[in-house]
């Protein structure tokens, strides 16, 4: 069965964004499977964890990818699918009227990329989750978005992938 990395994209955003467009195409350079689920009308990010989870049956998932909201969609959906690797950007860890206030990753690799800059999600939140769960954190000079980094969200993303590949079995 081939491996499907699945996206859950932030709050304001949509399934074919920037970031998630250039992170689909390393994925298939891989030889992974890319689903970028629509959750644009879902505005509670617990419903979109359970729309999650209902897409992953059937597959076989070694990587979930979020941004923003969707950084605690995956992180809550690992929780469950124990996936090999969580790769999140800015994700909203700790925000109230989230139903996780906790949430820890279950992935093998987890990786979090977040920006010095972020005026949505403190910087403090993701270094918080990292430090509970051993994550590789890269905090660089940007804002929430991290559009400005997506080459270097590319090499990172590759690099957890080949983590990922390398793994026996």
């Amino acid at each position: 069965m081939i491996s499907t990395v699945f996206f859950a994209h932030g709050k304001e955003s949509g399934p074919l964004g920037g970031k998630i467009m250039a992170l689909a195409d390393v994925a298939k350079s891989r030889g992974y499977r890319v689903e970028t689920p629509d959750y644009t009308d879902l505005v509670d990010p617990d419903k979109r964890v359970d729309r999650l989870l209902s897409l992953c049956i059937g597959h076989k998932v070694d990587l979930l990818v979020g941004s923003s909201m969707g950084g605690y969609v995956s992180t809550v959906a690992s929780m469950r699918i124990k996936p090999l690797g969580l790769f999140l950007m800015a994700p909203a860890f700790y925000i109230p009227g989230y139903e996780k206030q906790e949430p820890h990753s279950c992935a093998a690799k987890t990786t979090i990329v977040h920006g010095w800059n972020d005026d949505l999600v403190p910087v403090g939140n993701s270094i918080r989750f990292a430090a509970g769960c051993r994550a590789d954190l890269h905090i660089v000079d940007s804002d929430h978005r991290l559009n400005d980094q997506i080459p270097m969200l590319c090499l990172l993303f590759a690099s957890l992938l080949d983590d990922i590949l390398s793994q026996p079995g």
